[in-house]
């Protein structure tokens, strides 16, 4: 069942939004009547990306840019406040990860994954501020499980994502007075997305994954969007500084022994 959010006559610009999680995210954001920017690395997906929102009955625009690059990401943010004003909604998530055992890491394995996820992050917040709506605007950080729950392979996200959520913390305390909430989303298992993939190549390991699960299946990225709307609506005017997990209650029961059937299935090759 899906809930029913309006946005009519809202801004809102997703940082990572043309594939996956922040692609559903987007999705909803455009059924529910809001103007939507979304933004990654590839020109070719921000087009894609901004066509299908525009099906959805959006207004629609894109950038590409690169998370790392703070001046581009000031740049394009920039511009789109010249286009289309104030910014109602901010979500950044753009992500990197890759399953990799530390010993067998190179530094600068582990540094592009803290530059994308948290140093992108800071980037993307950073820049948005000045265009953000004040007092109103909501913005949701896209954290993961690893923030709290250590997983072998996962040195790098754990990292990153445990400073993302920190992040989120310490900005829901120094712009709550310029009426800004700031939330981080955590979703757990979700189907089809390309983390998934890489963290379960084969059936036998994404069976696993399920069975982790409480609700024993996989998440879509329709319901992290389904929150994401909550977060960002009235409803939830009173809610900052929260990291939510979506998950089906895997964060509660799974996750280490999902993450072990994963390091145990890279083993043995």
């Amino acid at each position: 069942m899906t809930a029913t959010f309006d946005f009519s006559g809202k801004t809102v610009f997703v940082a990572g939004g043309t594939s996956g999680i922040n692609l559903g995210i987007a999705r909803c954001f455009a059924r529910s009547g809001a103007a939507v920017a979304v933004a990654s690395r590839s020109q070719e997906k921000v087009d894609a990306a901004v066509a299908e929102l525009e099906t959805l009955g959006s207004t629609a625009r894109g950038y590409a840019l690169d998370v790392r690059d703070a001046k581009a990401v000031q740049e394009a943010f920039a511009a789109h406040a010249e286009a289309a004003g104030e910014i109602d909604v901010l979500v950044s998530g753009a992500a990197g990860n890759f399953p990799a055992f530390a010993n067998d890491m190179s530094p600068n394995g582990f540094k592009a994954v803290v530059d994308i996820d948290l140093l992108g992050s800071f980037h993307v917040l950073r820049a948005a501020y000045a265009f953000l709506r004040k007092p109103g605007a909501s913005v949701i950080n896209i954290s993961a499980p690893q923030a709290w729950v250590a997983m072998p392979m996962q040195s790098h996200v754990c990292a990153a994502k445990a400073g993302v959520d920190m992040l989120t913390r310490t900005l829901a305390l120094e712009w709550g007075a310029a009426g800004i909430r700031i939330n981080s989303i955590s979703p757990g298992p979700i189907a089809d997305t390309e983390g998934m993939k890489r963290l379960a190549p084969n059936e036998a390991v994404a069976e696993q994954y399920r069975k982790s699960v409480p609700l024993q299946r996989f998440g879509t990225a329709d319901e992290i969007g389904q929150a994401a709307l909550f977060l960002s609506s009235d409803a939830a005017r009173y809610v900052s500084g929260v990291v939510l997990p979506v998950d089906g209650g895997w964060s509660v029961a799974g996750a280490s022994a999902a993450a072990l059937a994963m390091t145990q299935s890279h083993e043995r090759g």
